[in-house]
């Protein structure tokens, strides 16, 4: 949630690791900024092959800076890929892995 309260909704990169969601985002960034304020996040998938199926994950974020850099290599190799995510490279951002706890899971088609 935003500052003025209204949700924050950005497409970002994921990957599963056993339940938990992870994706990258950095220190400082509006989405991490947000999560530091109030950890309830929800993920939607929508398959591109598929667009009147999703499935919509809710639960609770952590975070932590360990790895930061590995997953955001390991997201643009998979994404892009791509040996090393490019738009850090020349700045000082510093990552940040999000985990994210399912508490609640809904689905629609297959």
């Amino acid at each position: 949630i935003n500052p003025d309260g209204r949700p924050q909704l950005s497409v970002v990169w994921v990957k599963t690791d056993g339940d938990d969601i992870l994706f990258s985002t950095t220190e400082g960034r509006r989405k991490q900024l947000n999560l530091v304020a109030d950890p309830r996040v929800t993920i939607l998938v929508n398959p591109p092959t598929n667009p009147y199926s999703y499935i919509e994950v809710r639960g609770t974020a952590t975070m932590t800076t360990e790895g930061g850099r590995e997953l955001i290599d390991e997201l643009a190799k998979k994404y892009m890929d791509a040996d090393r995510y490019p738009m850090d490279d020349g700045t000082d951002n510093v990552r940040v892995i999000v985990r994210i706890k399912p508490e609640h899971v809904v689905t629609m088609g297959q």
